[in-house]
């Protein structure tokens, strides 16, 4: 299946050429893991600032892949060990709003992450509030449509073949 990106994907990809605009490109993780009963649940955190649910992301960071990224920021945000994919499992858009409170478009490129620990203590411990839920409940407390659209959609067998859910027309 084609890689398909979210309509504002493709637009912040131009927003350079376009005077005086920003744009911003994050790493998340969708990470996941069973219940004792077989069923699937998907980790959300709170945003520091806002206390929004979202997912663990972050900045690209230099000399690490993407996927990687989206291992420390699990790791640093939620305090979750594990492997993630090296293939995006898709995209969502929202407004990053800076420190100085300007909004500008972003583009979160989203890694599934299967749990294999969870600890007590992490970086961002206190910061932020976690919750797990099966990814239809999740996709009801985001805000942001592309990522509820991730959540809901959210099998553990689309994950055989490194498919990307497709979004958007």
């Amino acid at each position: 299946m084609a890689d398909q990106k979210p309509q504002l994907a493709h637009f912040a990809a131009h927003m350079k050429a376009i005077p005086g605009s920003h744009s911003a490109a994050q790493v998340g993780a969708l990470c996941f893991r069973h219940t004792e009963i077989g069923q699937i649940e998907v980790l959300l955190i709170t945003t520091r600032e806002t206390r929004r649910w979202t997912i663990p992301k972050g900045w690209p960071i230099k000399g690490l892949k993407p996927h990687e990224v989206a291992e420390r920021e699990a790791w640093e945000e939620a305090g979750i060990k594990g492997k993630a994919k090296k293939k995006p499992y898709g995209y969502y858009t929202y407004l990053k709003r800076l420190a100085d409170s300007r909004t500008i478009p972003a583009v979160v490129e989203v890694h599934a992450l299967e749990v294999k620990e969870a600890c007590d203590i992490f970086p961002e411990f206190g910061q932020r509030v976690l919750i797990w839920l099966p990814p239809a409940e999740a996709a009801l407390q985001v805000p942001e449509p592309e990522l509820k659209g991730l959540l809901a959609a959210f099998d553990e067998r689309s994950l055989i073949h490194d498919h990307i859910v497709p979004i958007g027309p």
